[in-house]
């Protein structure tokens, strides 16, 4: 069983529980992170979401909620290692944005690392495929809907940040 911290709509604490799958209560918020991993020569990562989740066989970026007691950085950090195999420092996560919706706040990250293919541990129950996808096959797989509608808006909201960085010199 997941226990997630609550939040108010200040993104304060509230020194409350909640137990993941159960109804957020009225001014109530949970925390997500997620991370666009990019190679520097103009590649994201991108993994494939298992049978059995929601939105299965949709291709996405590595995240999910912050449990109970982390921080956001903690959180992005666990959830990339976990779903990817990928161990990064928080250091070296950059925050794109953050944003809220209904029950949730949103934090969007990115990272700059270099990964073989062949190193990533997907995660069973989780994740599925993974590959290293250019700019303009993002594009093509929202085209077909290969990439679920809230990765396919967060990507076009952030893209421009991205293809910054991805064209950045060291």
């Amino acid at each position: 069983m997941e226990w997630n911290d609550i939040y108010d709509a200040d993104r304060n604490l509230t020194g409350r529980i909640h137990r993941r799958g159960s109804k957020w209560g009225p001014g109530e918020y949970g925390l997500v992170v997620c991370v666009w991993v990019y190679d520097g020569k103009g590649k994201l990562l991108l993994t494939r979401r298992a049978p059995q989740k929601s939105f299965a066989g949709t291709w996405e970026n590595p995240g999910g909620a912050a449990q109970a007691g982390e921080t956001s950085l903690q959180a992005i950090t666990r959830e990339l290692f976990e779903e990817t195999g990928i161990r990064a420092e928080e250091a070296e996560f950059e925050l794109l944005s953050s944003n809220r919706d209904h029950h949730y706040f949103y934090d969007h990250y990115c990272l700059k690392t270099q990964v073989p293919i062949e190193e990533i541990v997907l995660l069973p129950g989780e994740t599925d495929a993974v590959q290293w996808a250019s700019f303009d096959k993002v594009h093509q797989m929202i085209r077909r809907r290969q990439i679920c509608d809230i990765i396919a808006r967060q990507f076009l909201a952030e893209e421009e940040k991205l293809r910054k960085r991805q064209n950045a010199q060291d």
